[in-house]
């Protein structure tokens, strides 16, 4: 038989340059070995930011186009309905859940809406508001009159325009903080639920917005103190880090921490290079070994119970979440530490332990070289970032469940006695749709009217500027 080398289609492959760079002493090999494969890298690198470049490109370009509402909402004082009702409205708004494709995404800039849940106070003056794309409107609105059918809605300007825009300046300054979790998202914090001591005719429930709202109150001439909680419906993708955590616990496994995709993949490679240099050795300790299968019974009760209330809360409709807290004033008055630290401090509330907490992210302050510059830039940003409602500046997003959203933000009950929170006077019918809405109370708030059409003689008279109450 003629040898392979003779053969029409035959080939060798010469390993000698392989041989040779796998005898060079460690370092020498891993800094050829990088020289040879450290372009993947890199152009990996260079594409990925590339792409997110180009995404945010895109979807500023569509966002743009949006229009955007304030709606404040009224409910009368004697509802009684427990956070339930509101946990309702936030399975509704669910329903603006739009995912878009990869072609949508990238090449269309589609993007998914979002709202913002807020509470201000106007110099002691205190307003449940939502903000939301004009194309939602209607959603947002037949979802609170689903559960309040009294409640009053009505447009109002945005009331974030009475603030500076660039700081420092000569009239006012800000605070503000950014809060996150202490935990991993599936972890959940209190819920209304453990606020409840009693379900019977004499309804006991401590209701969590009293120690909130009583920090709103604080305030006085010239100061703002504004909260708001950014949410975007998002899949059930979020559900899988839930259920892969409860494996975790049950196979008492340390914890996974999830990477980007092209860190990931060099991890990935870099381990198998490092395998073919050293292979494991059988015997080695973890070499052979496999962990035995965990059992719930063998968690502990309070395990259990966390166990159970991670599987809860993935049970439930999410939402990307940003919570932040603005406080405003002009100069003369500015004293952050009235109601700043009392509002952090009415957060723990909702503290679990062995769960999850609120807890502050960031800050408008620094403590280190070019201070002033600094906190500037953070100023700059952060009311950037609350007057856009933005949800990716800052930290990153978390999920809250329509449970823990209605924990902190809830219409009160009627036995939270909150000075100067606006509610509607008495139980109306509802008026003919054009009809223009007479306002009786003065507020900082001024509204938008929508009137009927005007006459040929009325054509040229200005609607009169209401204020909001």
């Amino acid at each position: 038989m003629p040898p392979l080398t003779d053969l029409p289609l035959a080939f060798t492959i010469d390993f000698t340059v392989w041989e040779q760079i796998l005898s060079l002493p460690f370092f020498q090999l891993a800094a050829v070995l990088f020289a040879i494969i450290g372009w993947t890298a890199l152009a990996l690198v260079i594409f990925f930011v590339g792409a997110h470049l180009w995404l945010d490109l895109r979807q500023d370009l569509n966002v743009h186009h949006w229009q955007w509402v304030v709606l404040a909402v009224d409910v009368p004082p004697d509802t009684v309905q427990s956070p339930k009702a509101v946990e309702q409205i936030f399975a509704h708004l669910s329903g603006a859940l739009d995912e878009p494709n990869f072609g949508q995404k990238y090449w269309g800039g589609a993007k998914q809406r979002y709202f913002s849940l807020e509470v201000i106070s106007l110099e002691g003056y205190i307003q449940f508001l939502i903000y939301t794309e004009a194309a939602h409107r209607d959603l947002v609105e037949a979802a609170i009159y689903a559960q309040y059918p009294m409640a009053e809605i009505t447009e109002v300007e945005d009331y974030t325009s009475v603030l500076p825009s660039h700081y420092p300046n000569e009239t006012h300054d800000v605070f503000g903080v950014e809060f996150g979790l202490a935990a991993a998202d599936p972890y959940p914090i209190r819920t209304y639920e453990e606020f409840e001591h009693s379900v019977t005719t004499d309804f006991n429930f401590n209701d969590p917005m009293a120690s909130i709202l009583e920090n709103f109150t604080r305030i006085g001439a010239g100061e703002n103190l504004w909260f708001q909680i950014i949410i975007e419906p998002t899949g059930s993708k979020w559900k899988e880090h839930g259920i892969e955590l409860v494996k975790q616990i049950v196979e008492n496994k340390a914890p996974h921490h999830e990477q980007f995709f092209f860190l990931s993949w060099i991890n990935m490679l870099l381990d198998g290079i490092l395998h073919m240099i050293v292979p494991p050795h059988e015997g080695e300790h973890g070499a052979e070994e496999h962990p035995k299968e965990g059992k719930v019974s063998d968690l502990t009760p309070r395990a259990r119970d966390n166990l159970a209330a991670i599987e809860d809360k993935i049970s439930k409709v999410g939402f990307k979440s940003k919570a932040r807290v603005l406080y405003a004033a002009e100069k003369s008055v500015f004293n952050p530490g009235r109601c700043l630290d009392g509002f952090i401090g009415s957060l723990n509330q909702f503290n679990f332990s062995g769960r999850n907490a609120i807890v502050p992210a960031a800050a408008t302050s620094a403590h280190y070289a070019f201070k002033n510059s600094r906190t500037a830039e953070l100023k700059n940003a952060f009311v950037k970032a609350y007057k856009k409602r933005k949800l990716k500046i800052g930290g990153n997003p978390y999920i809250f469940n329509t449970e823990e959203l209605a924990t902190l933000w809830h219409f009160p009950l009627p036995l939270v006695k909150t000075p100067l929170l606006q509610k509607t006077g008495s139980k109306r019918a509802e008026p003919p749709i054009n009809l223009p809405v007479e306002v009786f109370a003065e507020s900082p708030l001024k509204k938008k009217v929508i009137a009927p059409p005007p006459s040929h003689e009325e054509e040229k008279q200005e609607p009169p500027e209401l204020m909001w109450g």
